[in-house]
């Protein structure tokens, strides 16, 4: 089992029973949710150090399993959506939260130290401490993937000999329900293992959050389809068994990965790849959710829709990753925001035309930056400027979508739903695109999925008239023209700064010939977190 650090006579928790944990739970502050969390993890350390006995140490960690799930629930709400990687501050958030879970990891650990120590309540539920345990375990994993990380190698190692552990007791497959999960649906430790494996390795599928609880939901209800055996064969034409290294620092992996040892499991896929599929021909036929045993409020074409993206990544062969397996490949640059991708494609950096103030501001910034003002000085040596473009390495690269792992660990933070630019240092060409998906790898290099907006960008300057100058933070933006695709239907679009647009609002464009083009915005099409793409016409 586990090593746990021994008990200490000098361990002075708040509480050392059920009853006083209620009354400590009830003068719990929860206005401060940092004072909150810190309180919860004190006092639950405080606790494991404690010696006492297994059915009382139980009773007060399940007094405390919705409390810590409330205050971890609204506290990890600070990391949402933050660039990546992560500020040294954000990063110790994300380690409070993960050392929140590995008390309470600790605590049922404890109980399951009694149980090997002779204690005969807690031998009678050790499939429930089992579980309860590898809950936690993969509450930490949980942790880090929602704030965009890949799970660090400790706590992976810690999952997979905890599970080998459970396999050890022979327990694997006891069913225990559990009230505060999925329903209060019964479940084996062997079920909430894979689940987990195979929802880690659906984190870069771009699911929204009730996507990825409906699909969490189903593969509980698939448990019959769902099995880790020591070896397994499948034909050309079955969907490919996955491979997990119980002594190992990854999730799921292809079968290319397996070795001979005695820490590997195989995942046959073959029967939930046939459920995935029946379901999928049901609700193609007509069939509501409902009646094929789907329990979900998505509609039927979200559920097909849903069910395609998980068979794909879970039951058919595919390369694995940059992150999963490094490898020689060819490289492109990359640069984020709009001022940055306009200073590429125009060649030279973004000077403000109508906007004296701002130019004011620009010019105090590059002297303290660079001794001198840059726009007077008539050099567009973009590098030596500073407008460094980043290295990438390219995964996959098409007219469409790209994936790609950044070269260093360090270069610009950035998020979800950024616009960037990708081109070659050979070529003047841009390819203008939004990230899709984000993630850190162990290694601390970024790995992104990007789609590309339609057409070839061209730099411009949008001017706003002295009406409206007022109402915006400049007079003047850079921003990307992307022409009109008549084969495929698709009109010209201007890519603006999020606070430019409103609908009829009339700007000047100032082109890369100094050419100047009135035009009036007419609908959003999409938007980010730092631009907005919309249509315009001729004003």
């Amino acid at each position: 089992m586990l090593s746990l650090e021994p008990t200490d006579d000098r361990a002075r928790p708040a509480f050392h029973d059920a009853e006083g944990c209620k009354q400590w739970l009830s003068q719990l502050q929860l206005t401060n949710l940092g004072m909150a969390q810190g309180n919860l993890r004190k006092q639950i350390d405080e606790l494991n150090r404690l010696a006492m006995r297994g059915e009382e140490r139980l009773g007060i960690l399940e007094l405390l399993r919705d409390p810590v799930a409330q205050v971890q629930s609204d506290f990890a709400k600070r990391l949402v959506g933050k660039p990546l990687p992560l500020t040294d501050d954000e990063h110790m958030l994300l380690t409070a939260l993960n050392s929140l879970w590995q008390a309470m990891q600790n605590g049922y650990l404890r109980c399951l130290q009694s149980a090997a120590a002779g204690d005969a309540q807690m031998e009678k539920r050790r499939a429930m401490l089992w579980q309860r345990s590898l809950y936690y375990g993969m509450q930490q994993i949980v942790e880090s993937t929602r704030a965009g990380y890949e799970p660090d190698r400790p706590t992976w190692q810690q999952f997979h000999t905890l599970y080998l552990d459970i396999e050890s007791s022979g327990l694997q497959n006891e069913v225990v329900k559990d009230d505060r999960f999925r329903s209060g649906l019964p479940f084996s430790c062997q079920t909430l293992y894979l689940t987990t494996l195979l929802m880690h390795r659906a984190r870069l599928l771009g699911l929204s959050r009730e996507q990825r609880h409906t699909a969490e939901h189903w593969l509980l209800l698939w448990a019959d389809t769902l099995a880790l055996l020591p070896r397994c064969t499948a034909s050309k034409e079955d969907a490919p068994p996955l491979v997990v290294d119980l002594q190992g620092y990854r999730g799921l992996q292809s079968a290319a990965h397996a070795r001979s040892a005695s820490s590997m499991r195989c995942l046959p896929m073959v029967p939930l790849s046939k459920q995935i599929r029946i379901k999928t021909i049901l609700l193609q036929q007509g069939q509501t959710p409902q009646k094929v045993e789907l329990a979900t409020d998505l509609s039927g074409k979200e559920c097909v829709d849903l069910l395609g993206k998980l068979h794909q990544c879970w039951c058919e062969a595919r390369s694995d990753t940059l992150v999963e397996m490094p490898r020689e490949t060819s490289s492109v640059n990359m640069c984020v925001g709009l001022e940055k991708i306009y200073s590429h494609i125009a060649g030279k950096p973004f000077k403000p035309v109508k906007d004296v103030g701002k130019a004011m501001q620009d010019a105090q910034v590059q002297i303290a930056t660079f001794g001198r003002v840059l726009d007077e000085t008539g050099q567009h040596d973009l590098k030596a400027l500073g407008f460094l473009p980043e290295e990438w390495l390219v995964e996959e690269n098409t007219l469409l979508r790209g994936r790609l792992l950044r070269l260093s660990p360090l270069g610009d933070r950035m998020a979800a739903h950024h616009i960037v630019s990708i081109f070659t240092a050979d070529s003047p060409a841009h390819k203008a695109g939004v990230i899709d998906r984000i993630e850190v790898a162990h290694s601390g290099q970024l790995y992104v999925t990007v789609h590309y907006l339609p057409g070839q960008p061209q730099a411009a300057i949008a001017n706003a008239p002295e009406s409206t100058q007022a109402m915006l933070k400049s007079g003047s933006t850079p921003c990307l023209m992307l022409p009109a695709m008549e084969k495929l239907r698709i009109p010209a679009s201007l890519v603006l700064p999020r606070d430019w647009f409103q609908t009829g609002r009339e700007i000047e464009l100032t082109l890369a010939d100094r050419s100047k083009q009135k035009v009036k915005l007419g609908i959003s099409v999409e938007r980010g977190v730092d631009y907005e793409r919309v249509s315009f016409k001729a004003a």
